[in-house]
């Protein structure tokens, strides 16, 4: 399965989002298996508000990580911000961690939005 995974300021837009998934996408797209896109998007629970009409949009599931989960990530980012916020190296990244399950690796490290509200990055895991 392959995850979108983001972090987000309360009031990130739309538009930011859709920036930021585009970005991790364009850096993906050599390692996505035979062309596959997105399957799912995941945030943090508090998060999924910002992200919802996204998903829709795109037709995909949506689902929400919760903090322990994110805090137990192991990240290739390590952003003092995201530390001191959340626990995690990166939000985006670890929640695209463990949304995608068992075995779950990077494609895309986080991209950051043009206004810095949004981050996103993608993860495959074993498939569901």
């Amino acid at each position: 399965m392959i995850v979108a995974g983001f972090g987000c300021r309360a009031d990130a837009s739309p538009e930011a989002l859709r920036a930021a998934l585009d970005a991790a996408l364009e850096a993906a797209r050599p390692l996505l298996p035979d062309g596959r896109g997105v399957a799912m998007l995941a945030a943090p629970a508090d998060r999924l508000p910002r992200i919802e009409a996204l998903a829709g949009a795109l037709g995909l599931p949506l689902s929400a990580v919760d903090a322990q989960t994110l805090r137990a990530q192991a990240t290739a980012t390590r952003s003092p911000r995201s530390l001191a916020a959340r626990g995690c190296g990166s939000v985006a990244e670890a929640a695209a961690l463990a949304a995608a399950g068992q075995g779950a690796r990077l494609l895309a490290i986080r991209h950051i939005s043009p206004d810095r509200s949004a981050t996103c990055a993608i993860a495959q895991g074993e498939s569901r």
